[in-house]
């Protein structure tokens, strides 16, 4: 499918107003131009966020939540069911910009748009769900129980490496839980942000719902500012880098406002002897090139057993060798480029500090040039031998750079693959029982997720995502992850004729 009649299905067009209002878009703020990281031709236009036309969104969702938290919750769910029935519909456009525009493979992009209509079916299923808690008072003649309530407007600002999937991670269990959006979506990936608020909008025009249920906004960090210092907007959810992270979160805390943070990671594969190689290489390998390393789970570290790290070292860089890296949208590629020039300079920045270390590289890195790499974002993935405590090891790279250690026992392992500031991911490639159950106990990863005989990327959606420490504690998908887009009431009923007192206390008048 051409990238014109892709646009042309998805509703995009040159020009595209970035401020909306379920349908309708408006808003004359700065341009904002995306061009493709893949051949660096210009996408389209947008319009950004202005302080006025942010008023007119959220007023629009403050009128919308007054009608949809009053929604009964099947109801919204049968919302949602429609939204990823168009989703189907609209999957291999939406899929096939995600990766033309971010610049991810486009089996990776599809998957993005699967994992939002996932979400879509795990939704539907909890709007039956919300289940609250009831328990015995102590008085005579009465009852408690605990119950949910929507939170009002849930503000959203995510990351251009998951343009479309993270947004619906939230948005879905948002709605059925009856709280209403704003999405501030990636400058860098304007288009799909536009391409989702058109779908959804679809579906609130065909049902008559408020527009306002669904709201985007468009910008750099000053239009995510508007929402994170707006006390009318309950919760923000963010995703980012953790320096972000820590702006948002010490600004929403000031007003007493509620955050989720989906922060940095710095994962690690610990590689031990009983491993079974052909699992590990295919595990690793994508972990740390699928994306062009940019996902917040990619593996980042490996941690190799001293008897089997020259096996697995000479594997791990026989098995780059066969990487093919080009246009994303080539199915027969592995990896594309880095969403832009800068994340290039951030990565080439990286490797001279690990050589100016003194550090090995056993794959050279750098920048490819020629037929098919003008965009001048194409990569190659390095492999550079390191140690855990060096200061380019412990921070974040977003880019296909994987750093090989060693280790003598799984103390140590585990002591190496805890011994950074994030907590995201982790996973341990082991056929003994007692080494996964000691990586998954107390004692052992202190990730968010951990994981054995799998890679560090990729999550399903029935599980809660998201890590520890400077990832920001923060979850979101499955699970109970529902609770934080709701806020928690305790009711208590007497139907007696008298007013006992709680813990025994008289007051007789």
């Amino acid at each position: 499918m051409q990238i014109e009649n892709i646009l042309q299905s998805l509703g995009l067009n040159s020009e595209n107003q970035g401020t909306a209002v379920g349908g309708r878009f408006f808003g004359s703020g700065n341009k904002i131009h995306s061009f493709s990281p893949v051949d660096a031709k210009k996408i389209g236009s947008t319009s950004s966020t202005t302080q006025q036309d942010y008023e007119e969104v959220v007023n629009a969702a403050l009128e919308a939540f007054a009608v949809w938290r009053t929604t009964p919750a099947p109801v919204r769910g049968d919302m949602v069911r429609k939204f990823g029935d168009r989703l189907r519909e609209k999957k291999a456009a939406l899929g096939a910009l995600v990766s033309y525009e971010m610049g991810k493979s486009l089996q990776e992009g599809l998957g993005e748009v699967q994992e939002m209509i996932d979400i879509c079916e795990f939704a539907v299923g909890l709007s039956r769900q919300l289940y609250g808690l009831t328990m015995h008072s102590e008085r005579p003649s009465h009852r408690m129980y605990e119950q949910y309530h929507p939170l009002g407007i849930v503000g959203i600002i995510s990351a251009f490496n998951f343009p479309v999937a993270v947004w619906s991670w939230n948005t879905a269990l948002a709605w059925v839980c009856g709280d209403v959006c704003i999405w501030k979506g990636s400058e860098k990936t304007p288009m799909c942000s536009i391409a989702c608020q058109n779908i959804i909008a679809e579906i609130l025009q065909e049902e008559g719902l408020p527009a306002g249920i669904s709201c985007l906004i468009t910008g750099d960090y000053k239009v995510g500012e508007l929402m994170t210092k707006d006390h009318r907007v309950a919760l923000i959810s963010a995703t980012g880098s953790t320096r972000m992270g820590r702006i948002v979160g010490q600004t929403v805390a000031e007003r007493f406002g509620k955050t989720l943070l989906e922060l940095g990671g710095n994962n690690a594969m610990i590689i031990t002897p009983s491993a079974d190689m052909k699992v590990t290489l295919t595990a690793a390998v994508f972990g740390a090139v699928g994306t062009a390393g940019q996902r917040c789970t990619s593996t980042r570290r490996l941690i190799i057993h001293t008897s089997v790290y020259e096996k697995y070292k000479e594997a791990i860089v026989n098995a780059y060798k066969q990487v093919r890296i080009g246009n994303p949208l080539d199915e027969n590629n592995h990896m594309g480029p880095l969403i832009d020039k800068d994340a290039v300079s951030n990565y080439l920045q990286t490797i001279e500090e690990a050589k100016a270390a003194g550090n090995t590289i056993l794959v050279e890195g750098g920048v490819l040039e020629g037929a098919g790499y003008e965009s001048g974002c194409y990569v190659k993935p390095c492999i550079i031998e390191a140690q855990n405590h060096q200061a380019f090891v412990q921070k974040e790279t977003f880019a296909p750079i994987l750093y090989i250690m060693t280790y003598e026992s799984i103390d140590e392992a585990i002591e190496l693959q805890n011994g950074v500031p994030q907590g995201l991911s982790s996973t341990i490639m082991t056929n003994d029982l007692r080494e996964s159950e000691q990586f998954l106990s107390a004692a052992g990863s202190d990730c968010g997720i951990a994981n054995v005989n799998i890679g560090t990327s990729g999550a399903e959606i029935g599980g809660a995502f998201g890590g520890e420490k400077e990832t920001g504690g923060g979850r979101e998908s499955g699970s109970d992850a529902w609770k934080i887009y709701m806020r928690r009431q305790t009711n208590t009923i007497n139907y007696g004729r008298s007013v006992p007192l709680a813990q025994g206390i008289k007051f007789d008048l």
